[in-house]
Formats: C-alpha cells, sequence, structure tokens
C-alpha cells in the first residue's frame, strides 16, 4: 500500500495560506454560534448588564464617601423627589450655624450612644439579630449611609450594606462631619430636607436661631415626618418632644464628641 503524504504536506504549509484556513475556522465558529440558543445568549448579556451594575452601586459609595468630606452631599431621596417632579427644599449649612439645641436633641432622640461607637451599635444590632426584624438598631452613621446611598424600605439586604458603610463612613467623616451631613440630608416632610429648610418652613427662622422646644419638636418628628408635623404639634407629639427635650437638656458627655 503506497503512502499518500498529502496530508502531511497541507500540515507543513498550512501557514503558507492562513487565509484560507481562516476562513476555516471563522465557518465553523459561526456554525456554533448558529447552535447556540438565542435565549442563552440574552440571559447571558442580562448577567453582565447586571453584574456591571452591582459593582457599580458598591464600588460608587466607596468613592463618595471621601468625596462627600468636602463636598455638600445629595441623598437619594431628594433625587427621586426631583426626578418624580416634587422638587426638594435644602440650604447646606455647616454645624456651627445649625441650634446646639436641635444637636442635642436629634442626638439624644436617635442615638444616644453616637459618641461611644464607631458607627454601628453592636449592643443594639446583637438584640435586632436576637429578634429576628431586618428594622432597628439604626445610629446616626447607618441612618445618613441609607439616605444618602440606599432605599428606604426595610429588608435584611439593606441592612447588610448598611453596616459596613457606616463603619467606613465613620471612620472616614469622623463625628462632627457626619453630624453636620445627616441634619443637611435628612427628611423633616415631604420635599423639606436638612434642618436650615425644616426651621425656614415650620418656624419661619433659620437653625441656628432654633429654640430647644421647636428643635425637641423636630428631633421628635424624625421617625415618621410625613405624618408629624413640628409646625402644628398634637399631644401626643407634644409629649415625645417634652421627653426629648429633658433628655437634651441632661445630654451633657453625651453629646461631647461634638463639642457639647
Amino acid at each position: 500500500m503506497r503512502w499518500n503524504p498529502l496530508p502531511v504536506k497541507r500540515r507543513r504549509f498550512a501557514s503558507l495560506f492562513p487565509g484560507r484556513y481562516f476562513r476555516s475556522a471563522m465557518s465553523q465558529t459561526s456554525a456554533i454560534a448558529e447552535k447556540t440558543p438565542p435565549r442563552a445568549g440574552v440571559l447571558r448579556r442580562a448577567w453582565r448588564v447586571a453584574w456591571r451594575i452591582a459593582l457599580l452601586l458598591v464600588l460608587l459609595p466607596l468613592v463618595l464617601v471621601p468625596v462627600y468630606k468636602v463636598v455638600p452631599p445629595v441623598s437619594t431621596l431628594m433625587v427621586g423627589s426631583f426626578l418624580v417632579g416634587a422638587g426638594a427644599e435644602r440650604t447646606y449649612v455647616p454645624l456651627s450655624e445649625i441650634s446646639p439645641s436641635l444637636v442635642a436633641a436629634v442626638l439624644m432622640a436617635e442615638d444616644g450612644k453616637y459618641c461611644e461607637h464607631g458607627g454601628v451599635d453592636w449592643a443594639e444590632l446583637g438584640k435586632v439579630i436576637d429578634n429576628g426584624r431586618p428594622g432597628g438598631a439604626s445610629t446616626i452613621a447607618m441612618q445618613t449611609v441609607k439616605n444618602l446611598f440606599l432605599w428606604p424600605q426595610r429588608s435584611y439586604v439593606r441592612k447588610a450594606l448598611e453596616i459596613p458603610l457606616a463603619a467606613y463612613a465613620d471612620l472616614v467623616w469622623g463625628k462632627e462631619r457626619e453630624m453636620e451631613i445627616y441634619l443637611n440630608v435628612v427628611e423633616w416632610g415631604p420635599g423639606i430636607f436638612g434642618a436650615e429648610a425644616a426651621a425656614r418652613h415650620y418656624f419661619d427662622r433659620p437653625a441656628s436661631r432654633l429654640t430647644a422646644r421647636q428643635a425637641a419638636l423636630l428631633a421628635a418628628a424624625l421617625p415618621n415626618p410625613a405624618a408629624r408635623n413640628p409646625g402644628a404639634p398634637g399631644r401626643a407629639l407634644e409629649t415625645v418632644a417634652r421627653r426629648v427635650a429633658a433628655r437634651a437638656r441632661a445630654a451633657g458627655a453625651y453629646i461631647g464628641c461634638l463639642g457639647g
């Protein structure tokens, strides 16, 4: 039987005719692609897009937290209010232009251990985990990062994102800057953001001139600002405000990290 050297020659001199072999490889690739179900390709593209969006959402706060140390921030709620055409009232003011009575009232009403923890109150968080609830144990740092980067609806996913972000923000900002940001982004009513806008809207005066009673009313309204009107308080709000005012007067060392 005679040996046919042609296949060997083809392999030996294939590099001399790359175009023909490249076209052959491309045709094989096209054939494979034609056999791939269109739905699988769409799912792969959708997964890539979703993965990139998720990565962006994770990286964006890591970049913005240091930026917000020097730049007045904008919350997701403010952006949402503008997007739906509702508008927003907000005048950013430094902490030095906010009444100390409001600072003390908000701290004692929202986060009495503010100066003791590093953004997360682990003892209170442990109680929440033991009770099996996604809400509760929110520190001012956690509420601030929620307002800036996350969404208002309670969920375990949101809480899981809040915790590391709060610790990171507390470390980067420091207590005074953190309180300043919180008091300038927190919502005190539909479209009313920050202490300055709230003081002018409800009491027709700047935040720096709020009385102890007005400050207590604003702090007492924070858990549910959509339903509680500090400018026209009902009996229940007045009762809560009196308790907040008493705690604010006795704050003492609790607000020491803010120069109180």
